[in-house]
């Protein structure tokens, strides 16, 4: 039998509206994590120093990365509604490593995706990092279960999905960052364990608790471009002066194209932040650029 690579061994997502299992497109890397969580049963009756592990509890999560990024408003929304998933896990075949082959190792499950990162960089390919949490056990999958077809992705470069701020809590965002470099949209889904004495089985029940999100951006502390764009743009010193008022602001994730790529179009995502951090780099030889780090205030709104 022939060595399994890693292309073939793939994470699908349950859709319940066409239900059928969905890989998780475009994807470039995976990794499941099972868990028998121990105690050490040892006691004085037992001769001899060496540690003799119970199992108490289980536990699962799984990882992914994809240079995907156009279902993050479904993602983003099924976050926010705190809704759990199922997975499965399998090996896959086909041209498209897409069809499962029916392994004996894949199993499946419901977990809530409880971490995700979307990376908005200039002149690199979007992606996204998932992190799920499982909730309840593993079953083994019946070979009545399959895989969907996707059709084939396509990437999305960063330059062209831009984080627009306003200057208050008011008034929708209609400037840029100016000269930015990078951009990273990061939720996190808080789970507590909620089991009991009275919960059947030994693996761990996920409750979701809270949900916070943070946004950052790097961008040159002063950019060279000829901007002939007429949308205006958030500069260091504006930047410094949110900062400095403290008080919460606006801001849009949006699609762009146009004059220097400034022209809103659809709009993925939008909410209000707080600037918790601004850090100003003056390294040796080397652009000078600032770091905003921006942590949500209230909830986010995923664009329909």
């Amino acid at each position: 039998m022939a060595i399994l690579k890693g292309q073939n061994f793939r994470i699908a997502i349950y859709d319940s509206l066409a239900e059928e299992y969905k890989v998780i497109g475009m994807s470039t890397g995976c990794t499941v994590t099972l868990t028998n969580n121990t105690d050490d049963s040892s006691h004085k009756d037992i001769v001899g120093a060496a540690a003799m592990p119970t199992v108490t509890n289980k536990s699962w999560s799984v990882t992914c990365e994809s240079l995907s990024v156009s279902d993050v408003s479904q993602l983003l929304a099924a976050m926010k509604a705190m809704q759990p998933m199922t997975l499965m896990w399998d090996e896959t075949q086909t041209w498209d490593n897409q069809a499962r082959a029916k392994a004996a190792f894949a199993r499946k499950g419901t977990a809530y995706l409880n971490d995700i990162t979307f990376n908005f960089d200039d002149r690199t390919n979007s992606q996204k990092s998932l992190q799920f949490t499982g909730t309840g056990p593993l079953q083994t999958v019946g070979s009545s279960e399959v895989t969907a077809h996707l059709p084939q992705g396509s990437y999305t470069k960063g330059q062209f999905v831009r984080l627009f701020l306003s200057n208050d809590n008011n008034n929708v965002p209609s400037k840029v960052i100016a000269a930015a470099k990078q951009l990273s949209l990061h939720v996190s889904l808080t789970l507590e364990s909620s089991v009991t004495k009275d919960t059947i089985g030994d693996f761990d029940v996920q409750e979701p608790t809270a949900l916070n999100y943070d946004i950052s951006t790097t961008a040159l502390m002063r950019g060279s471009d000829n901007i002939v764009s007429s949308v205006g743009a958030q500069n260091l010193a504006d930047i410094e002066a949110i900062h400095e008022n403290a008080t919460p602001v606006k801001w849009q994730i949006a699609n762009v194209s146009g004059d220097n790529q400034r022209t809103k179009g659809s709009v993925i995502v939008s909410g209000s932040v707080i600037l918790t951090q601004l850090t100003l780099n003056g390294p040796n030889r080397q652009n000078a650029d600032y770091t905003a780090q921006m942590n949500g205030y209230g909830e986010y709104v995923v664009s329909a």
